[in-house]
């Protein structure tokens, strides 16, 4: 597996076919080759379930070579219908998220889908979707939806912290792979400040903000770029503002996570609740 690659959690549901789609259209714009990777695991309890196989209790070689074939197939199809681009399938053994977790410490993009079956049953689903997510060794795209991408901008939420300055420069990148404007979004929690002082709050996090993205603005002068500073919740404003967006980005953990903490609570709640795939970047 090269390190370049984007790896695509599929299990042939409808959810993994939609996670699939946006891998093969981030690897048309960036060069990317795109694996998926379909994670079998071999329960021994009655209640195993593969795709289009009927619950058992000890699988057999039959059931592996479904599944293999079903890869090679949606393999297939993807480089067909997208010629140019270096499509590959991996069956891999083991509990699901743990075997993703390990194979994104080769990859360079992991792709999930909002929910899934068989192998990926429950995968995206509370819990175990923020495990993946916070855990993973390279940055994370999950894809909720069907509907095709608005034609909005890249939506970044920026706080000023370690983890939102990596996610403002694969935001960048992100939006000027697609010619489409990026939205730098800081929103500000002034508590019970009065309102001068919430005032120069706001004041200060816009010239902080203006001062990371500046040398951005010099490195993609043609990248239109808007800075916008607002006070409320961070989590319901980021929500709010994936509506008319294409994707929105940040970091794995903020100002306000606890130490310690794998994956902050906004990131959580946009997993759950954006309406446009969510990037989580960190660093490989």
């Amino acid at each position: 597996m090269s390190s370049d690659e984007i790896l695509v959690g599929y299990d042939g549901s409808a959810d993994a076919t939609v996670a699939l789609e946006w891998a093969l259209a981030e690897a048309g714009r960036s060069g990317r080759p795109v694996r998926l990777a379909y994670v079998f695991e071999w329960l021994t309890v009655a209640g195993w379930v593969g795709p289009g196989i009927a619950p058992g209790v000890w699988p057999d070689d039959t059931a592996r070579r479904e599944v293999e074939e079903l890869v090679r197939r949606a393999a297939a199809d993807a480089a067909a219908a997208h010629p140019g681009r270096t499509v590959h399938g991996e069956v891999f053994d083991g509990p699901p998220a743990l075997v993703l977790q390990e194979r994104s410490a080769e990859a360079g993009l992991l792709v999930l889908g909002s929910r899934g079956h068989g192998g990926f049953g429950g995968l995206l689903v509370g819990s175990t979707a923020v495990s993946v997510t916070a855990h993973a060794h390279c940055p994370v795209v999950v894809v909720r939806d069907s509907r095709p991408e608005p034609a909005g901008p890249v939506v970044v939420g920026f706080d000023g912290s370690e983890s939102a300055k990596l996610a403002l420069g694969f935001a960048v990148e992100r939006a000027a792979q697609r010619a489409c404007p990026l939205r730098v979004l800081r929103v500000s929690q002034p508590g019970r400040l009065s309102t001068d002082e919430a005032a120069a709050t706001l004041a200060d996090d816009r010239a902080a903000t203006e001062e990371a993205v500046a040398p951005w603005r010099e490195t993609f002068p043609e990248l239109a770029v808007t800075v916008d500073v607002t006070a409320g919740s961070p989590a319901a404003e980021l929500v709010e503002a994936s509506r008319a967006a294409q994707l929105v980005v940040v970091g794995s953990r903020g100002r306000g996570g606890l130490r310690g903490m794998l994956l902050g609570s906004v990131s959580q709640q946009l997993i759950q609740h954006a309406h446009c795939p969510v990037a989580v970047a960190r660093e490989r």
